[in-house]
Parts: C-alpha cells; structure tokens; sequence
C-alpha cells in the first residue's frame, strides 16, 4: 500500500512538472510574439515590471545607519554575502532604495532560480538549517500549502505564487561565497 501511494506521488509530480515547464515556455513565448508584434507596428514593447528580486548583502556592520541597518534586519541579510529572495512591491522597493549603499540586487530568471535552490539552497525546521536531500522534508514543513517537491518551490519562488511567503520563509538565506 505505501510502495502504490508513493508511485502515484510520485507520477503526480512528473505531471506537475510538466505543466510547470509548459507554463513557463508558454509565458516566454507570449512575451516573444508581443516584442515582434510592438516591432512590426513601429511601437516599443515594454516588458511588465519585475516581481521578484534577489538581493545580496555588500558591506558588514561598522558605519551603518539605523534605518538601513534595520531594513537589512527585516530582510533576513545579517551577514556579508547573504542572499534572499523578496516580492517586489512599493514598500520594498523603497526599502531597497534606502538600503542601496549596503546591498545590491537583481532579478532573476528562472535557471538563475533554479540553480541558486538545487546548488545553495537550504530550508528552515524549528529555527534549524537542514539540507534539502529529498522531498520529504518540503512535504513536512510546506505540504499544507501544496508544495510537496523542490519544483513546486522553486515554481512557487519564481512565479511569487499565493504561497511566496510561507515558501520564501522556509528557505534558509543563500550564504554566498565572495567576488573574486
């Protein structure tokens, strides 16, 4: 009984997937056509603005404001190096211009998403920083929230889904090494 639960689990996730996949491949075409339509018209096509940034800590703690020292603070960026996803509306990004002289950031695409979640990613279980091996630890800490793989999350991440929130709070911070 566990071995036939697991497989149709496991079948649904393909599927998932695949919608996932054909969803993003659809949405990169749609922008496609509207570029060469603007073009063939004469006209200027301008994306819609970004819903996601990934922000990046730049200096350590001496000379800093309290104000931008505490909009670091609420963006989980305690230490040179970290990095977090954020959703992207009026108040943040104005909390990302009063920061700015602390902290870069930059929106990224989906493989960027991707590969920042499978290579440095980690996820957070009663306060403690836990690999993400498997699919079983997301099924325990998001399953309430339908996300059960790391494609949900990372779909759920990139799209800024309904669930962002939750989701982006399980990931751990991304500890990045330093520019070389």
């Amino acid at each position: 009984k566990q071995w036939y639960q697991r497989r149709v689990s496991i079948t649904a996730g393909i599927k998932r997937n695949a919608q996932y996949y054909k969803q993003y491949e659809a949405a990169e075409r749609e922008e496609v056509r509207l570029d060469r339509e603007a073009k063939a018209n004469g006209n200027y096509y301008v994306p819609a603005e970004a819903k996601l940034a990934f922000v990046i800590r730049l200096r350590g703690v001496n000379n800093i404001p309290p104000k931008p020292r505490k909009i670091m603070k609420l963006l989980r960026l305690r230490q040179i190096n970290n990095g977090v996803f954020i959703k992207l509306n009026k108040s943040s990004r104005e909390m990302l211009r009063i920061a700015e002289p602390f902290i870069t950031f930059g929106y990224p695409n989906l493989k960027t998403v991707r590969e920042l979640i499978y290579k440095r990613g980690f996820g957070k279980i009663n306060g403690q920083r836990v690999a993400i091996n498997d699919n079983s630890v997301m099924e325990e800490a998001l399953g309430k929230y339908g996300i059960t793989s790391m494609e949900d999350l990372i779909h759920e991440i990139f799209t800024v889904g309904p669930h962002f929130k939750q989701a982006n709070n399980f990931l751990w911070h991304f500890k990045l090494s330093c520019v070389k």
